[in-house]
């Protein structure tokens, strides 16, 4: 792994790193106290079912916000301008929305610690292993590119070197999250997402005033390597690596926008574990589309101050910005996952670099610590507990928990070194997320509604589906099939779709379904009305907190979003 070359530190004094060291204290002391509540594996894994739904709301969305929201977006927004905000307003809030008033009754109603036990319910052992075993791959490969991007940032402020960086990094999330669980990694992702706003916001407002306003960014923008084309959200061609306009709307709606959107949000078990930790049903129904109204609001903050980066950085101009595009290395030695670290460097002063610097940290932890959040309770559950050790105490799943979030976190050390290959991690995620999550939604939405799905067709469809994800991967990486952009994850993610349906349905033809008494709770038509829906009194009263209505204020706002730009 190759450390930035010198011109790229960021000149932190002693206020920023006081203020840092405020910002590390709040977090140990949330883990610390966080743990004094943990007396069982379900407060270690689940806070108790506990919490209101501002709070998982919160959560929810800040869970997201870790490298591939702030780093990964403001690359995006350097290399592509506006056609990322498709990541937000068709890749993220529908989906989003159908979690809350479509799925959580399912995940929330039966009592499912995590999607695996799900998967185990409805389609047998074999589905749940092949889910179980994919799903932890994907959490520390994932984990691995939000510490990669952590320790970039330890790396430009004390100029350790980046494998250092990487292990003190690891070290302090493994810290609060071993300490409190997921009580701890919900509330610090609580405070996360207040300093991650409190440091982009001002960034942002600074950047335009520097390249002459909205208007002053779109002059530059045009005259750029990425043309005006990049101020656009549609059709998106740089993005998806298709000349054809319909070829890429297609490729956004239906690749990124149904199959990685929706089998990101509604099947990724980091983000359910949020919403099932709420109090009520009414209160997990309300945590995604909580989150949803400032997710909508997020490219406000990570794309434009990326596309500022991309037209006012030294380092990603001209040249450089164009080597980068053609997927060489720049002249400068920068690369697009820097830009906005560059641009904190050249327009914040001392105390609100600090704060932004405590932005991007709190990111990168949130990120990191859902994942570790998640993989531990998935592995202990549905693999240690379900496969290896049955029938222990509560108390001996509790220390494999914390034992397990450890080796994670050497786990994550280790795939961070696979990230930093990447010059954009945009592109390695939605590859990740193609091979992992468009063919688990697939098997996913097709068990929920078509009862005559069976056991077999569960892991069969599962398996087929994440092979094709991976063979489209290698033909675009070989060179086979040309495909630039994050097209290649988009055809990737709906091939796979496509390929995990018609093996179900041709599997499902030649095998034994479950008899329907054992499916009711877990395909729609044979769980009654009354399951699937939440209480309206008491803390759960008010026309403020109708999941629907909710869902339905968010949607229109999107829509108009989407037409504005």
């Amino acid at each position: 792994m190759q450390a930035v070359a010198a011109d790229l530190r960021l000149d932190a004094n002693a206020v920023d790193f006081v203020l840092l060291a405020i910002y590390f204290v709040l977090v140990l002391g949330i883990g610390y106290m966080a743990r004094r509540h943990v007396s069982s594996s379900i407060d270690f894994f689940l806070s108790g079912r506990s919490l209101p739904a501002w709070v998982t709301g919160l959560a929810f969305i800040s869970a997201n916000l870790g490298a591939i929201e702030v780093m990964g977006m403001s690359a995006n927004g350097a290399e592509y301008g506006m056609p990322t905000a498709h990541y937000f307003w068709i890749g993220a809030v529908p989906a989003m929305l159908f979690l809350g008033v479509v799925m959580m009754p399912f995940y929330y109603g039966s009592k499912v610690r995590s999607v695996p036990e799900f998967m185990l319910r409805r389609f047998g052992k074999p589905a749940h292993l092949v889910n179980g075993i994919s799903f932890a791959v994907a959490q520390v490969l994932i984990a691995g590119a939000n510490l990669f991007l952590l320790a970039s940032v330890v790396n430009l402020l004390l100029g350790w070197p980046l494998w250092i960086s990487v292990i003190v990094a690891a070290v302090i999330v493994l810290s609060y999250t071993a300490l409190g669980g997921l009580s701890a990694a919900i509330y610090n992702e609580v405070l996360q997402f207040v300093v991650i706003v409190a440091a982009l916001l001002p960034l942002t407002i600074v950047g335009l005033y520097k390249v002459g306003g909205w208007q002053g960014l779109v002059d530059k923008v045009s005259a750029g390597p990425g043309g005006a084309e990049q101020l656009d959200t549609w059709p998106g061609n740089q993005l998806t690596g298709f000349t054809d306009n319909f070829l890429s709307v297609l490729g956004l709606v239906f690749g990124l926008g149904f199959v990685l959107s929706f089998g990101y949000w509604t099947t990724n078990f980091v983000e359910v574990q949020r919403a099932m930790a709420a109090r009520s049903m009414s209160a997990a129904r309300r945590t995604p589309i909580i989150g949803a109204f400032p997710k909508m609001f997020i490219p406000f903050i990570v794309i434009i101050p990326g596309m500022i980066a991309g037209v006012a950085v030294t380092e990603l101009q001209g040249d450089n910005k164009a080597a980068l595009m053609a997927g060489e290395e720049a002249p400068s030695g920068a690369t697009f996952n820097h830009a906005l670290l560059l641009l904190m460097r050249d327009l914040l002063p001392n105390g609100m670099l600090g704060i932004a610097i405590a932005g991007l940290l709190a990111s990168f932890m949130a990120g990191m610590a859902a994942n570790l959040s998640s993989f531990n309770t998935v592995f202990t559950y549905d693999i240690w507990q379900a496969y290896l050790r049955k029938d222990r105490s509560d108390g001996y799943y509790l220390k494999v928990g914390r034992v397990v979030t450890a080796i994670a976190t050497v786990l994550a050390i280790g795939t961070a070194f696979i990230a930093s290959t990447y010059a954009n991690l945009m592109d390695y995620l939605q590859q990740l997320f193609s091979f992992f999550n468009a063919p688990l939604f697939a098997t996913f939405i097709l068990g929920m509604f078509w009862r005559r799905m069976t056991p077999t067709a569960g892991w069969t469809g599962l398996v087929a589906g994440t092979l094709t994800a991976v063979g489209v991967f290698v033909l675009t990486e070989t060179g086979v099939w040309e495909l630039p952009g994050q097209g290649g994850a988009f055809v990737g993610a709906g091939a796979a779709f496509v390929v995990d349906i018609a093996v179900s349905v041709a599997v499902t033809m030649v095998t034994q379904p479950k008899p329907a008494a054992q499916l009711v709770g877990l395909v729609y038509s044979l769980t009654p009305k009354e399951t699937r829906q939440h209480e309206t009194t008491g803390e759960d009263a008010g026309w403020y907190r109708n999941p629907a209505l909710l869902a339905g204020i968010v949607l229109v706002i999107t829509i108009l979003l989407n037409l504005l730009f």
